[in-house]
């Protein structure tokens, strides 16, 4: 990962399971040509793992709070993460 490069893990709560979040998230995220995934936790929320260019990332760190038109988010949160995701960005 080059100085450039960033990698985090978003928590995004509110109404975003069944409401076309995390397909939304994965198309946001191949515009920006970031590299991840996004899958639904059991407690209702979703997990977004995002690597890419620093600022890149920050624009879909901003994007989740947004999400698809009937989504509803209440909270992002985001850690680093010191993993590195397979090439793309997939929904799990």
């Amino acid at each position: 990962m080059t100085e450039q490069q960033k990698s985090v893990r978003c928590i995004v709560s509110g109404r975003v399971q069944d409401v076309f979040y995390r397909a939304s998230t994965a198309d946001r995220a191949r515009e920006l040509s970031i590299r991840g995934w996004a899958r639904n936790l059991a407690d209702g929320s979703v997990e977004v793992v995002i690597c890419g260019d620093e600022k890149a990332v920050s624009a879909l760190c901003a994007w989740l709070w947004e999400g698809p038109p009937s989504a509803r988010v209440t909270s992002v949160s985001v850690e680093q993460w010191s993993g590195a995701p397979a090439d793309g960005f997939r929904v799990l």
